[in-house]
């Protein structure tokens, strides 16, 4: 069997499409020790292929983390074939809270083999990642996080957390989670070893991560919430709980968000106006991740500047052109760090903002 994709974006598009499929986005991780990671991707390749799973999967020797999407109708199959491997045997799905906001969430299916399903940067051979911090629920998590003892970490990137976080939240300004682990030791942690720690992320891995560092680092009063924002919106639903998130949960799919509440507490980064929707520049040479509302994006035809809306109306042949030669990975991956825009919240790392982050600690 073929262990690959062929298709390209718009017959992909086109065969979904076809099909009618209702999709449900799931998103799990669990560290495990894998043995072989190349002999398990190709499994999970050929049994996910099997029923029209799409999404995207990162397998290692420590590990699995997914954002996928699944048929709705295969998914008691998916569930119980899941199950059947071990280490995977009642591992929590965290169903998304929001499938509107995109067609399709996914469009293929791409597994990858790595050294690790979350780059730390750590090199320490006596780490031991299982030995994790205390899991709160959503009703745990609201208590602990009412008494003045306790700091409250978004363990995210800087464009996650700036369009929804919980209220009282420490936001780091930092791009990558193995640029948060000493920025959040050295910033926030040290001097407070005697308060409790909390911290959440998206679906709960970075924490899971972060919280076995932290107490591996010698933090003992570290807690993580349990299968983060996601499950924690979920919950709040469905037992009637208090809900403290305010704003979006960025998602690492096609929605690029999910509803939490209704507040917008971000704005648009070409015009200032409140707006809380993501977007990639159209020009493929460009493909900046920003955020922008809907008259700028009818006014820049889903570009981020003026320069890239020139871009688009040249020929395909001219734009490749400009491409050629050129590396732009790091441009794309700026993440709204662009000096075009000139409303977004992060162009620089400000004394200034660690300095008010800081002011939750006193």
């Amino acid at each position: 069997m073929q262990l690959w994709n062929t298709l390209n974006k718009e017959e992909l598009e086109a065969k979904w499409r076809e099909s009618g499929y209702k999709f449900v986005t799931i998103s799990f991780y669990t560290y495990a020790h894998i043995a072989n990671p190349r002999l398990f991707r190709d499994h999970l390749f050929q049994q996910w292929s099997n029923i029209d799973v799409v999404g995207r999967t990162y397998v290692a020797k420590e590990g699995i983390n997914a954002q996928i999407a699944v048929p709705l109708h295969h998914l008691d199959q998916f569930r119980e074939e899941l199950y059947q491997i071990e280490f995977l045997n009642g591992v929590r799905l965290n169903i998304a809270v929001d499938d509107s906001e995109a067609e399709f969430p996914f469009l293929k299916l791409k597994i990858k083999v790595r050294d690790k399903i979350l780059a730390d940067g750590l090199n320490d051979e006596t780490f031991d990642v299982t030995n994790k911090g205390i899991h709160l629920n959503a009703e745990e998590f609201n208590q602990l996080t009412d008494d003045p003892n306790t700091i409250l970490i978004d363990f995210r990137n800087h464009y996650e957390s700036e369009v929804g976080h919980f209220k009282g939240a420490i936001l780091p300004d930092v791009d990558t989670f193995r640029e948060s682990l000493p920025f959040i030791e050295d910033e926030y942690l040290k001097g407070n070893e005697e308060k409790n720690v909390v911290m959440y992320c998206t679906g709960g891995i970075r924490c899971e991560k972060a919280s076995a560092w932290f107490r591996h680092r010698g933090f003992k009063n570290v807690h993580q919430l349990e299968g983060g924002i996601i499950k924690y919106a979920n919950d709040c639903k469905q037992k009637g709980i208090k809900n403290k998130f305010i704003g979006k949960n960025f998602v690492f799919d096609e929605r690029r968000g999910e509803r939490i509440s209704e507040d917008i507490i971000a704005v648009c980064h070409q015009c200032g106006s409140p707006a809380d929707t993501h977007a990639n520049c159209a020009n493929d040479a460009c493909h900046l991740l920003f955020i922008q509302c809907d008259a700028c994006k009818a006014k820049f035809e889903n570009c981020c500047s003026t320069d890239c809306q020139s871009v688009i109306h040249l020929s395909a042949e001219e734009q490749k052109a400009l491409r050629k030669g050129k590396e732009v990975s790091n441009k794309i991956f700026k993440k709204g760090r662009s000096e075009k825009l000139q409303f977004q919240v992060n162009k620089e790392k400000p004394l200034s903002l660690v300095e008010s982050n800081k002011e939750h600690l006193a």
